[in-house]
């Protein structure tokens, strides 16, 4: 992630990237435009007259106005710019289907890129291409974790706030051998070959995941026992590879089950990383919850009443939560209604004091809401994703808000 992108800003611009991807045009007639950091607005103006001379030649009559409307309109919002923003600029426009064949509506979407653009793209296609904006909001930091004892090892990577296990493998060497003398030594010997084998595999496969990741920051071994230590200190990783070793930490389990233990373990040393951080803010949250300390509470009206007290210190928000708030006001007895829905599906607001159907006002996806009336009383909002336990629990629990509070209420 960008770090002059803020978490939610970035959620935004993923959660717009995921709309825009869904998007369909009735044929070639969808416009992407990417404008590098640095071009003349004049050049990219000269290049779409070019092409909207082009497009005056298709045949299909639709299409043709469809084309050249989205050209008239991307040329229009360049009009507004006397230079390309420093990070550049990415246009989406075009004509997208809304269902029924004729049914289609012009949509026009705006950016200024996170990061600097560097390459130029103008694409007439029957979707958006978002696919330059997607790397750049992706979370791109990883590290690395190997557990290992002289039975198995397991390969891990952390990448933003997904854990996912790489690879397992088994050693094949013996375990101990009760004969005595030369048969003992000479067995020893054999046993301590197929170590050497082995550890020779392990950093064989911890080259392979590890030394082309970009993005590594670091190496976290574990295991329990002393073989951790042996295959640390020999030569059996890369030496790229053996600079970014931040621990090598002891644990109680190998295979799957001792990757986790080894992430967890890690959470001292990592953290800054997300997928710590969601983990621990969560956690407390369960915590208060289940000692029942009064600094916790969930449910979504509840939740909003406290919000404008300013009692609230953080909310948890899911990054799945696809909820609206619909907004209205009675006009007879001016009593402001509110009501959370299901993203997309129709409501009617009603007057609890007479009854009367209200108009809505305001329409707002709730966590954008939740976002802006946190601003007005100093309050964190914490969005967190599924790709954890804790993140999955805050979900399918507690619907995906819950708020710990400066203090308690009860």
């Amino acid at each position: 992630m960008n770090a002059k992108l803020t978490e939610y800003e970035a959620y935004k611009l993923k959660r717009l990237l995921e709309e825009l991807k869904k998007k369909k045009g009735r044929g070639t007639e969808l416009i992407t435009l990417y404008i590098p950091a640095g071009r003349p607005i004049a050049d990219v103006m000269n290049t779409l007259r070019q092409e909207y001379s082009t497009a005056s030649n298709i045949k299909d009559r639709v299409t043709r106005h469809h084309v050249l409307d989205a050209l008239t309109s991307v040329m229009q919002r360049l009009k507004l710019f006397r230079q390309t923003p420093k990070n550049g600029l990415v246009i989406f426009c075009g004509y997208v289907s809304r269902g029924a064949p004729g049914d289609e509506k012009l949509e026009v979407y705006v950016l200024e890129p996170p990061q600097k653009l560097t390459v130029y793209l103008y694409r007439c296609d029957s979707r958006f291409h978002t696919e330059i904006l997607e790397d750049m909001v992706k979370e791109k930091d990883s590290y690395g974790f190997i557990v290992i004892d002289r039975n198995q090892a397991a390969f891990a990577i952390l990448k933003g706030r997904s854990l996912e296990i790489l690879k397992e493998i088994t050693s094949g060497i013996p375990g101990k051998h009760r004969a005595g003398g030369q048969s003992a030594r000479r067995f020893e010997r054999i046993i301590e070959q197929l170590a050497h084998e082995f550890y020779k595999r392990v950093g064989e496969y911890a080259n392979k995941y590890f030394l082309e990741e970009e993005n590594l920051k670091g190496i976290i071994i574990g295991g329990p026992g002393p073989t951790k230590n042996e295959f640390f200190e020999g030569d059996y990783l890369h030496y790229e590879l053996k600079k970014k070793v931040l621990a090598v930490l002891d644990i109680g389990y190998s295979g799957e089950e001792g990757v986790y233990e080894l992430v967890r373990k890690s959470s001292s040393i990592l953290s800054n990383v997300k997928y710590f951080r969601e983990k621990e803010i969560v956690q407390k949250f369960m915590d208060h919850i289940v000692r029942d300390t009064g600094y916790a509470t969930y449910g979504y009206d509840e939740i909003l009443s406290l919000l404008e007290t300013g009692v609230i210190d953080t909310l948890l928000v899911s990054e799945k939560l696809e909820k609206d708030i619909v907004l209205g006001e009675c006009p007879k007895c001016k009593i402001k209604v509110r009501k959370i829905i299901d993203a997309k599906k129709e409501v009617q607001l009603r007057c609890p004091q007479c009854g009367e159907e209200i108009p809505a006002t305001e329409r707002l996806y709730l966590i954008d809401y939740l976002v802006e009336e946190a601003k007005k009383y100093g309050t964190k909002v914490e969005l967190i994703s599924i790709k954890t336990e804790e993140g999955e629990a805050l979900l399918k629990t507690f619907g995906g808000l819950a708020a710990i509070l400066r203090f308690k209420i009860k």
